[in-house]
């Protein structure tokens, strides 16, 4: 699985590219969810607040202090690195038919949370992530996306 989850689930935007526009044309009027410190950390810093963020504390592994919450409701949650939960499957779950939004913290890693979020996140939401030294991923939930997800899910269990 780890090639599989090497290749970005969307369109990556290479970090020189990554900017407010870009970000804007490609989010615009979305259900918007971010997955990692940094991504969150940029959106919110464009005036977008995400209507689900997943944070750990981390980048590359090193300790940092979150991004600022914002409006966010924030659930702490387990998510063992290299690992998916039942707990976090079932608040990125519930998290979808919150009022506000809502921050997910981490302990643990966050990584992997991008897959139970595309198997379950509303039709036409858009989903962006970094991609490690590449730039940022932005995925527009699509059937095709849902169902590869959904598999990968399922290949976990």
């Amino acid at each position: 699985m780890r090639d599989k989850l090497q290749i970005p689930l969307g369109e990556l935007l290479p970090d020189s590219e990554a900017d407010g526009s870009a970000i804007k044309s490609r989010i615009s009027g979305a259900y918007v969810v971010t997955v990692g410190d940094r991504t969150t950390e940029k959106l919110i810093s464009l005036g977008i607040i995400p209507s689900l963020q997943i944070v750990d504390g981390l980048e590359r592994r090193k300790k940092r202090e979150p991004p600022d919450i914002g409006d966010a409701e924030e659930i702490r949650i387990e998510n063992p690195p290299a690992q998916i939960t039942r707990q976090s499957i079932d608040a990125i779950k519930a998290a979808f038919g919150a009022q506000r939004p809502v921050r997910l913290l981490v302990s643990g890693e966050e990584d992997l949370l991008v897959i139970p979020v595309c198997a379950y996140a509303p039709e036409g939401a858009v989903v962006l992530y970094g991609q490690p030294g590449e730039g940022l991923v932005i995925v527009r939930l699509t059937c095709q996306v849902r169902n590869k997800t959904a598999a990968m899910l399922d290949m976990m269990e």
